[in-house]
Parts: structure tokens; sequence; C-alpha cells
């Protein structure tokens, strides 16, 4: 009996040793069971929250220094396109894990295209545990965040900036071989947002445009005006496949009551027919 209670005292006094050393230790990880509570939480200490705060903040001020003419470019066009300060900007994208795809922009013969989103996404509270299923603690809000377009679903304002040459992309430059562009795809209607991009923006400069490179005609030169033709025609398309989607095509409600209320018997029936 006594080397029971022996085993018993050495058997708590182990599992005491381990929860302290659990609980000053990082990170202390609390997993309830479902019976209990329905949901399994995550919860990270104190320290560990501090730390992984520390490490948030020295990469943000690192991507600040980096900041130069041609990311205020950018900065300035988002900032006027979307209505948002450049400081706000500025802060969305040195705290976006994509950041590195505007130096990948900005690279000789580097990517063709930089894509922003600007749109409402769950973000969570910087406070509070996180649950498994993310239902929890999280808030609906604006958010400006790099994309490569494939990963998200598009249902707000998209930017873009596209490259017209593989050149390097300096300071000196970036007004001119980067082209800017917006379009406003709110409730993800972007057949919407493309038709309005098309007819009101591209199709009005393309129309007003003087120079055509090697075609000295310009407008007057029959490829460019088929061009033209076409682009019209495809935004005919886009709005037609737009009205179809919003279901403007309505059958005229009949009401029958009046034609079937005095059909007896079946011949009447056939001659209703």
């Amino acid at each position: 009996t006594e080397k029971k209670h022996r085993r018993r005292e050495g058997d708590l006094k182990t599992r005491s040793t381990g929860l302290g050393s659990a609980v000053t230790g990082s990170p202390l990880t609390v997993v309830l069971p479902a019976s209990t509570t329905g949901k399994k939480s995550i919860v990270l200490s104190s320290e560990t929250r501090n730390e992984l705060a520390k490490q948030a903040k020295v990469t943000k001020e690192e991507r600040r220094a980096q900041i130069d003419e041609r990311h205020k470019y950018l900065i300035s066009r988002l900032a006027d396109g979307i209505g948002l300060s450049e400081q706000q900007v500025e802060e969305a994208i040195i705290s976006d894990d994509k950041f590195q795809l505007t130096e990948q922009f900005f690279a000789p013969s580097g990517l063709k295209k930089l894509l922003f989103f600007y749109q409402d996404a769950l973000q969570q509270k910087s406070n509070a545990s996180l649950t498994s299923d993310g239902s929890m603690n999280s808030l609906l809000q604006k958010k400006l965040f790099i994309t490569t377009g494939s990963t998200e679903d598009f249902k707000g304002t998209c930017a873009f900036f596209l490259r017209t040459s593989d050149k390097v992309i300096t300071a000196s430059n970036v007004s001119q071989e980067v082209n800017f562009g917006i379009f406003d795809c709110t409730n993800g209607n972007i057949l919407q947002g493309l038709e309005c991009f098309l007819s009101q923006i591209m199709i009005p400069a393309l129309k007003s445009q003087q120079n055509w490179g090697a075609v000295k005609e310009g407008l007057k030169n029959s490829q460019i005006q088929d061009f033209l033709y076409s682009v019209d025609k495809f935004v005919g398309i886009l709005s037609s496949s737009r009205q179809n989607i919003e279901d403007k095509i309505q059958l005229t409600k009949v009401d029958i009551d009046i034609y079937v209320s005095n059909l007896q018997n079946p011949s009447d029936y056939i001659t209703a027919g």
C-alpha cells in the first residue's frame, strides 16, 4: 500500500511539473473536448503572441526601408483609384505576405502584371483565441491586398498594373513603362465591371488615340476600324450576357384560372388545347 501511495505521489509530482513547464514555456496549447464546447480552441501564450508581433513589426520596418520612388508611384495610383490615403496603402503593402511580388514586377523580364483586390475579408482579432474552423473572433472588413488572381474569390474592386516592356522598372521610367487600371466588381458582378471598364475607359481612349505606331493612317486604317468594331461588338455581347444572367428576359405571367374554370369534360380540354 505504501508503495502504491508513493507511486501515485510521484505520478502527481511528475504531472504537476510537466504542467508547470508547459505553462511557463511557449506556446501553451489547450484543446478542449468537443463534447464539452463543441469546438476546439487554440490559445497562444502572451509571450508567443508578443514574439510574433515583434517579428511582424521588424519585417514591416525592413520592407518600409525598401520603399522607393517606384513603390511610391504604385501607392499614389492605388490611393487615388480606391479612395484610401497613401499611408493606408503603404501599410497594407508592407504588411502583405505577397510583398515580394512587387520586386518581381520591377525586375527585368519580370511579372507582366501586379494585381490588388480591395474587398471584404475576414480579419482575426489579435487578442483573441482562434477556433479550429475560424468561425469565431473574426471581423468582416474592407482589406487591400496583393493577389495572383487565382487563389481568392473576386467580389470587390480590382486594381492592376501592367508592364509595357521587359525593361527593368526604375524610378525614372515607371510612369512610362507601367499602366494602371481599375474596375469595380462589387458583389462579384465581374461582367458588369468589365463592361463598364471597356465601354467607359478603354474604348474612348482607343478612339482618341493619335499614335498607332507603324500604322500611319491611324483611325482611317481599315484594320484599326475593324479592331474597334470588334471591341464594340464584344462589349455588346458582355451587356447581353449580363442582362440574361440578371433575369432581364422575363415571360409575361398569364392568369389561366379564367380559362380552366369552365372546363368540364375531356372534349373541353381538347378544345382548349
